[in-house]
């Protein structure tokens, strides 16, 4: 695989960075909910309102009778979402001008 190392290649790097940081504090935060964590603690609460902060539009997009298995879904489905996208989005930047 070819790199591009000029700047759309350094932007798509930095956007894929992004996008891994975000799915770890989705996908720990996640963790931490099923395997209740103490939310009184002050990592587990920072932790966990970055992770509300970052699935916001997904946090009630199905809901469900077990709280667990709903924030597994649908935070879930936020770091798929974030993960396509931004893989997407690093691909079009790396693109060259005039290849199909």
């Amino acid at each position: 695989m070819k790199r591009a190392y000029g700047a759309l290649g350094v932007l798509a790097r930095a956007l894929e960075l992004v996008v891994a940081v975000v799915a770890v504090i989705i996908a720990v935060g996640v963790l931490l909910v099923v395997l209740e964590a103490n939310p009184d603690n002050a990592i587990v609460e920072t932790w966990l309102d970055a992770a509300r902060w970052l699935v916001g539009p997904f946090a009630d997009f199905f809901t469900l009778d077990d709280r667990k298995l709903q924030i597994a879904v649908n935070w879930g489905l936020a770091l798929l979402i974030y993960v396509l996208a931004g893989r997407g989005a690093a691909g079009l930047l790396r693109r060259r001008p005039g290849k199909q």
